[in-house]
């Protein structure tokens, strides 16, 4: 069965019409920024000593502009230039992967027809996190093939109701808002009809920077005129919970400056507040940790996955349900902070949790 795989790519060009394709040039200035050396940089990415200077020779020469320097002491260092490129990249990489991998989900299912070779998939709309991103890794190393599309938590429960996926992935909050978070999802979600299987217990809090140096505790200081805010897209879970949340401590979203914003990962805004971009974001745990980002816990939550209730007995969700309920799969689970597994697989009937 063909793999496919869509990554990004970016380019600087210049009015002249050079350009420079950044990934090898990225992915060493990585390796130069761990290792304090261009020669063992070199060596930990494969190329050349000499490949490795031409590469920041050729940019230096078209933009006038250095990306390394000597520093007494810590050997070579990039330089503020260098570090916003690799910030870009990572930003780019969180904004742009779920949609790719829902692009390269689509193209694979194509190409399989064309070639007579498409086994049925299972077909998963859900979204975007890092159990479910373990779950489908697991499912294709057993060869189970999956048709995963990334989508709002709203977007994921709307297309089951559709009838156009087998699993639906969303999540709620443990505790007193999980009733008026379920009320976003109920109208396509029928008890006669659906049921939920749990995959994750996760743990949503605060993004903020190394040392937290803007001193931010609490959804409350998230209000303070000088703390600049990233958030999710509108119909996310997350950002549902966060309306919530701030709505229980009468706090308005209008009183946080970037609340308007809008990012698709919780990757895309950590990575907003590991460059700098902002000072604060809301998200899983995981992501903050990725990020090297100081945490601050809000609440827990738990991920489900939403599908008919004859589904268990097909098949492609019998192999899913397998894997949810595997040590493998819990050994990932409990290796991604603010991750738990324990539940994983357990089927609930809807009427139990609303």
């Amino acid at each position: 069965m063909i793999k496919v795989e869509i990554r990004p790519d970016w380019v600087l060009r210049q009015p002249s019409g050079q350009a420079i394709s950044l990934p090898v040039l990225l992915g060493l200035l990585e390796a130069v920024r761990s290792t304090g050396s261009i020669s063992q940089a070199a060596m930990e990415r494969g190329i050349s000593y000499r490949h490795a200077w031409g590469l920041l020779r050729e940019f230096n020469e078209q933009f006038g502009a250095e990306l390394v320097h000597k520093s007494r002491g810590q050997g070579t260092v990039l330089s503020p230039l260098a570090d916003k490129l690799i910030w870009a990249d990572k930003r780019i990489s969180a904004r742009l992967t779920p949609m790719l991998d829902s692009l390269a989900s689509e193209l694979q299912q194509e190409l399989a027809s064309l070639l007579d070779e498409r086994p049925p998939a299972l077909r998963l709309t859900a979204s975007h996190g890092f159990a479910v991103a373990a779950l489908v890794n697991l499912l294709e190393k057993k060869d189970v093939l999956v048709d995963l599309q990334y989508r709002s938590s709203t977007e994921a429960v709307a297309a089951l109701a559709r009838g156009e996926c087998d699993l639906a992935g969303f999540h709620l909050p443990v505790g007193e808002f999980e009733g008026a978070a379920a009320a976003k999802y109920l109208p396509w979600l029928d008890p006669a009809r659906h049921m939920l299987i749990h995959l994750a217990f996760r743990t949503q809090g605060i993004f903020v920077a190394k040392g937290n140096p803007m001193n931010i505790r609490s959804l409350a200081d998230l209000a303070r005129p000088e703390v600049r805010f990233v958030n999710r897209q509108r119909g996310s879970g997350t950002r549902l919970l966060l309306e919530l949340l701030l709505d229980g401590q009468g706090v308005s979203p209008d009183s946080i400056h970037g609340f308007g914003s809008a990012e698709f990962t919780h990757a895309a805004v950590a990575a907003y507040v590991a460059s700098g971009m902002a000072d604060a974001s809301f998200g899983v745990e995981t992501a903050a940790r990725r990020f090297d980002l100081e945490f601050v816990p809000v609440i827990r939550e738990r991920y489900f996955l939403a599908c008919a209730r004859e589904a268990p007995a097909a098949p492609l969700v019998a192999a899913a349900l397998t894997v949810m309920e595997s040590a493998d799969f819990k050994d990932v689970l409990a290796a991604l902070p603010g991750y738990d597994g324990t539940l994983s697989g357990q089927p609930l009937a809807l009427e139990s949790l609303f």
